[in-house]
C-alpha cells in the first residue's frame, strides 16, 4: 500500500477518523454508538466502513487523507480492522470493545458503555478527555465532504 500523505486542508488539519463495525451484536452497537459519539463531539469524523469495503472511491480517498484511522470492533471477529487491511490500510489505531470487559452476547447496550468505550477511542485519538461544553447530543459532528476541512 502506498503511504498516506499527511495533507493539511483548509483548516490547516487532517481529520482524524473514525470507522466502526456496525454488526448486530451488543458489543458492536457499543462501539458503533461510541464512534457516532466522537463524530458528534467533532473528535474525528465517522466515515463508512462498507463504503471501504466496497471501494467507493471518495471514502477511500478521504481516508487515506485522514491524519488518523480508528477502527472499532465489537468483538474479535475484527471486521472493521479486516475491512481496512483488506482495502490496503496499515496504518491505523484498533479498539475492541470486548476488550474492555464486556462480553458478547451478554452486555447491555447502556450510556454509560458508550462512554467508556468512547473514552478509550478519546485516549487512543490524542484527546484523553471530553470536549469542554459537548453534549451527547448538542450538534451534529463534522461530516467527511464537509466545509470545516474541505475533504
Amino acid at each position: 500500500m502506498k503511504v498516506r500523505p499527511k495533507v493539511q486542508c483548509g483548516c490547516s488539519v487532517a481529520p482524524k477518523v473514525v470507522l466502526s463495525c456496525s454488526g448486530v451484536s451488543d458489543t458492536a452497537e457499543i462501539g458503533d454508538r461510541a464512534a457516532r459519539l466522537l463524530n458528534r463531539e467533532g473528535l474525528a469524523k465517522m466515515s463508512c466502513l462498507a463504503g471501504i469495503g466496497g471501494q467507493v472511491d471518495t471514502i477511500i480517498q478521504n481516508c487515506q487523507r485522514a491524519l488518523s484511522i480508528l477502527a472499532i470492533d465489537g468483538c474479535d471477529t475484527d471486521c472493521a480492522k479486516k475491512t481496512l487491511e483488506q482495502a490496503g490500510f496499515s496504518e491505523f489505531t484498533h479498539l475492541r470493545v470486548i476488550d474492555l470487559g464486556m462480553v458478547k452476547g451478554e452486555t447491555g447496550v447502556t450510556d454509560d458503555r458508550i462512554q467508556g468505550v468512547a473514552a478509550k477511542a478519546r485516549e487512543l485519538l490524542g484527546s484523553p478527555s471530553k470536549p469542554e461544553g459537548s453534549a451527547v447530543r448538542a450538534r451534529p459532528g463534522p461530516t467527511l465532504g464537509g466545509a470545516q476541512c474541505g475533504l
